[in-house]
């Protein structure tokens, strides 16, 4: 299954962040830890490189992710020109402040009121970004939600006489080229319902965790703890045997197994996973 996600909003929020990047000192980017990948959009990359900005990388939603899999993520981005990245959860106030520490280290020629700092916060749709900007703000200015593309206009915030972010819409990009890629922004909440067949999503998803996670699964749904043999197909029928979900006639409810497995994914009931690794160091 192609997924592909970039609705009207996007396409003209992207004109406008291209305007707004000659305005701004260093990009900060969130990115989702448990698919540091698949969640970096690409136009991010073009946008900053072709106006020469810095980037600081927020492995957000850090404590969801698995803790050796992210520091490899760490050190593979800290390799690159002009990078550097922090693993976070934006639901923790003391990780704003190491952001904001972060930030300023990237920029130490924006320092005072006559030369602020800055930041343009960008990512895709549901990553995290406006609990970040929140956390940032010690208030709640942004809106928050559980589903994809909650902001949808650029948003300017003062921190301090010497700090200042722009809130950018989450942004996917026209065509999404790995198909992997798509269904793992699918299965991390990135992209809207209605681009995706959610028991398709749940069976790529299975696949993976008996193949990476197969005790996690074997906690929460009692298969084997070296996954049995089982593929996806058969992993959602074991949540559906294990959930009792069945359909009038007796047989398996596999469309309602498939949500379960996502929803506990997304909310971290399964334990700390990620769906990706970096590049093997040389």
């Amino acid at each position: 299954m192609t997924i592909n996600w970039f609705p009207g909003h996007m396409a003209v929020a992207l004109e406008k962040i291209e305007k707004a990047m000659a305005d701004h000192d260093l990009v900060i980017e969130v990115l989702d830890a448990r698919c540091p990948q698949a969640s970096a959009n690409p136009l991010v990359a073009s946008l900053r490189m072709a106006r020469q900005r810095p980037v600081l990388k927020l492995l957000n939603k850090a404590d969801a992710a698995d803790a050796a899999v992210t520091a490899r993520w760490i050190t593979h981005f800290e390799a690159q020109s002009g990078v550097r990245a922090l693993a976070i959860s934006s639901k923790k106030p003391g990780d704003a402040a190491r952001v904001i520490a972060g930030a300023k280290r990237m920029a130490p020629h924006r320092n005072d009121p006559t030369k602020p700092l800055r930041m343009l916060v960008m990512g895709v749709p549901n990553v995290g970004k406006s609990t970040l900007i929140n956390a940032l703000l010690k208030q709640r200015a942004a809106k928050v939600g559980d589903e994809p593309a909650i902001t949808k206009a650029l948003a300017h915030y003062k921190l301090s006489p010497e700090l200042g972010l722009t809130d950018t819409p989450g942004l996917l990009w026209p065509k999404i080229e790995d198909p992997r890629h798509g269904l793992i922004l699918a299965a991390s909440h990135s992209v809207g319902i209605n681009a995706y067949i959610e028991s398709e999503v749940a069976e790529f998803l299975a696949g993976l965790l008996l193949a990476q996670y197969p005790k996690l699964l074997a906690a929460r749904y009692g298969t084997p703890a070296d996954g049995g043999g089982l593929d996806g197909v058969a992993m959602i029928e074991a949540v559906a045997v294990k959930r009792g979900f069945r359909v009038r006639g007796g047989g398996l409810d596999t469309e309602k197994a498939a949500v379960v497995l996502l929803n506990d994914f997304r909310s971290g009931a399964l334990g700390r996973i990620s769906l990706e690794a970096p590049p093997a160091q040389s």
